[in-house]
C-alpha cells in the first residue's frame, strides 16, 4: 500500500505558516489524493492529545477509510507500552521506532533487552515494531539486533537516505536489510555543491530526480510482493516563503504518488 507519513506535510504541519495543518486536515488530504494509509510519525502533539482527542482522531481516520500506523522515537519500555495502547486506539498494524530518543541512548545489549521485554505484548496484539535505519546506528548493528531477537513481529523500517551521513552506500543499506523489511519510507535525496565550491549540501530532492535508486529497492525488497506499505516522506529545505514552500510540499507528494503508482 502506497501511503503518506507526517514528515510529508513537514511545512504544512509547522508552525512557520500561517495556518497550520491539523492532524485531522493531512487524513483529508491525502484522501483527496487517493491514498489509503497514513503513517502519524514523530508527530509531537499526538502524545499530548486526550483520550477524547484520540479517539475523535481515530474516528475520523475510519470515516475517511484510512490505514494508520504510527511513529515514534526510542524503544523504552514505557513508550513502546503507549504505542501499542495508541495502535489499539486508531487500528494500527505497526509501530514504527528508533533505537535512541531524545532522553535516551541505549546499548545495543540494553535495547535487546527492552526490546525482549516489550514484544510478547506486540506479538498478542499482532502488531510489527519497525527499526529504522539512521546515521545513529549502523546497519550491520541494525540487523543483527532485529536477527537475534528473531521475532516474527519485529522488523526494519528501511530508508537509506538516512544511512549516508555515516557514510554507508544506500545500496548496501537496501541489501542488508532485505529479510527485514517491515515498512519502507520514499524520498529521494541529493548532493547540491555549494557557492563558492565550498563543500556540498545532502538534502531531498524531486521523487525520481536524485541519486536514489528505487528500482533497485523495489527489486531486491520486493515490498508490494511482501505486504509491506511504501510510506512517502521530505526532506524539503524552507524556500523563500510559506506560499512558496507549502506548493512546493504539495507538488513533491504528487510527483511521488504519481511515481509509486508508475512503477506498479
Amino acid at each position: 500500500m502506497i501511503g503518506l507519513g507526517t514528515y510529508a506535510f513537514f511545512w504544512q504541519h509547522s508552525d512557520q505558516v500561517p495556518q497550520p495543518l491539523s492532524l485531522v486536515g493531512a487524513f483529508e488530504a491525502t484522501r483527496e489524493l487517493g491514498v489509503d494509509l497514513f503513517q502519524i510519525c514523530d508527530y509531537a502533539p499526538l502524545e499530548q492529545m486526550d483520550d477524547a482527542e484520540l479517539t475523535d482522531a481515530a474516528a475520523a481516520a475510519r470515516d475517511l477509510g484510512l490505514t494508520i500506523e504510527l511513529g515514534t522515537k526510542g524503544v523504552e519500555p514505557g513508550r513502546l507500552a503507549r504505542f501499542l495502547e495508541l495502535a489499539g486506539v486508531f487500528g494500527a498494524g505497526l509501530v514504527r521506532s528508533m533505537l535512541y530518543s531524545p532522553d535516551s541512548r541505549p546499548t545495543l545489549a540494553q535495547a535487546e533487552e527492552w526490546l525482549r521485554a516489550a514484544l510478547p505484548a506486540y506479538e498478542a496484539s499482532g502488531v510489527d515494531l519497525a527499526l529504522e535505519t539512521y546515521e545513529q546506528v549502523s546497519t550491520a548493528d541494525l540487523v543483527g539486533l532485529v536477527a537475534r531477537i528473531g521475532s516474527k513481529r519485529l522488523g526494519i523500517c528501511l530508508d537509506p537516505a538516512n544511512v549516508v551521513a555515516r557514510l554507508e552506500l544506500p545500496r548496501h543499506c537496501v541489501e542488508a536489510t532485505a529479510p527485514h523489511v517491515k515498512n519502507v519510507h520514499v524520498k529521494d535525496f541529493a548532493f547540491a555543491r555549494q557557492p563558492g565550491w565550498v563543500g556540498f549540501t545532502y538534502g531531498g530532492a524531486p521523487m525520481g530526480e536524485g541519486l536514489h535508486d528505487y528500482p533497485y529497492l523495489l527489486e531486491t525488497v520486493k515490498p508490494r510482493a511482501n505486504g509491506v506499505n511504501e510510506v512517502v516522506e521530505h526532506w524539503l529545505s524552507w524556500h523563500t516563503d510559506a506560499e512558496t514552500t507549502v506548493r512546493t510540499e504539495r507538488e513533491w507528494t504528487r510527483q511521488t504518488i504519481e511515481y509509486l503508482r508508475s512503477t506498479s
